[in-house]
């Protein structure tokens, strides 16, 4: 007697060939041997109605249905009334147009398959490449002349790109008393150019007690603490040195400033003034003022190079002119707001003090002689 593994891989095998004939003669001699309380005789019956419903043996099929809806096992009910219902659905008709046929038409007459070859001949003269002609030889490499044009295109385009140097200008006004300016110059492409090397060393003689950073591309010269006046004299120091290098005119920036005292409040003008005449016509240049602010500012007149938020002022300057900028804000009076606050405090200590004299004390007094 053959072992359920053995009858399971034979039946499976011939289920999966659509053998459903040679499924079922195989199955039914052998299937009284495994009894339906058992999980083998549940799967051997179950593919013994698929084979049935296969040939379309509904009637016999559903007799095997019957035997597994008396199982004790819950499942094997539920999965027996689910075949139950498959086998007892009609069957659907398909219409006729979803099926394509193929007729053969002897009475195609011989003018359309004349112009049937007139056509194709026609889409073959149309073809943009004679594939029936010889191949015309092996790939040849470029000439000598085409490589020294590639390279000298190269070589003009890298110091195109190398000059690509953008020069950023950071005033933080803050703290009018405590002024940080950062000088950021930064090499957008390749390596720096040898006047930002010359400039670096110059800076790093001229200020020893600065915050400087020096990375491939970037430098970076940083002074806190400064006041209105060192922040000019910081200003024209730089300018000189640039001034040096590029062999221009070194009196390049001016900054005016006044102020308005409204007793809590200051209001403070500035205006900035950058000479760059003796800067023109260098290309890939991009030069960067930053004005960091307290409050909101306002604005004198229009200047469509300007970038403006709450906080930050971006004026992005033009060669070969005199780019002006007039802008003001408020900020807070410190002084007189400390000297209000302590003699607020000191007015109502005093106060306190009157009315809890005033009132007395609970304490038993001495008798008077």
């Amino acid at each position: 007697m053959k072992t359920y593994k053995q009858v399971l891989e034979t039946v499976e095998l011939a289920l999966a060939r659509g053998e459903y004939h040679y499924c079922i003669e195989f199955l039914l001699p052998l299937i009284e041997s495994f009894p339906i309380s058992s999980k083998e005789g549940v799967n051997l019956r179950t593919i013994l109605i698929t084979a049935l419903c296969g040939i379309n043996k509904k009637e016999e099929a559903k007799s095997f249905c019957k035997e597994l809806l008396k199982s004790y096992d819950n499942k094997t009910r539920e999965n027996a009334k689910y075949l139950m219902e498959v086998i007892d659905s009609p069957d659907i008709k398909k219409p006729e147009n979803w099926n394509v046929q193929f007729e053969s038409d002897s009475s195609l007459n011989k003018k359309s398959l004349n112009s049937l070859r007139k056509k194709r001949e026609v889409l073959e003269k149309k073809k943009f490449i004679n594939v029936t002609e010889t191949p015309t030889g092996e790939t040849k490499p470029f000439q000598k002349g085409f490589s020294l044009i590639i390279f000298l295109i190269l070589l003009l385009l890298i110091p195109l790109l190398s000059g690509c140097v953008k020069i950023e200008n950071t005033l933080d006004l803050n703290e009018i008393d405590s002024i940080t300016n950062n000088l950021v110059i930064e090499s957008k492409y390749i390596k720096k150019f040898p006047w930002q090397l010359k400039f670096e060393e110059k800076m790093k003689d001229i200020f020893p007690d600065a915050e400087i950073e020096q990375h491939e591309s970037t430098f970076s010269l940083k002074h806190k603490n400064l006041n209105l006046e060192d922040t000019k004299q910081v200003l024209k120091i730089i300018q000189d040195a640039a001034g040096d290098l590029a062999g221009g005119s070194t009196n390049m920036m001016d900054i005016n400033t006044t102020q308005k005292n409204f007793i809590l409040l200051k209001k403070y003008f500035y205006r900035i003034d950058l000479d760059l005449n003796s800067i023109h016509d260098v290309d890939n240049l991009e030069l960067v003022l930053k004005i960091i602010h307290p409050n909101k500012a306002s604005l004198t007149g229009n200047n469509s190079n300007l970038e403006i938020t709450k906080n930050l002022i971006i004026w992005n300057l033009n060669q070969g002119q005199i780019n002006s900028l007039e802008f003001s804000f408020w900020s807070l009076n410190k002084v007189l707001i400390g000297i209000f606050t302590i003699l607020i405090i000191m007015i109502l200590a005093y106060l306190v003090r009157f009315y809890r004299f005033k009132l007395g004390t609970d304490l038993p007094q001495l008798p008077s002689n």
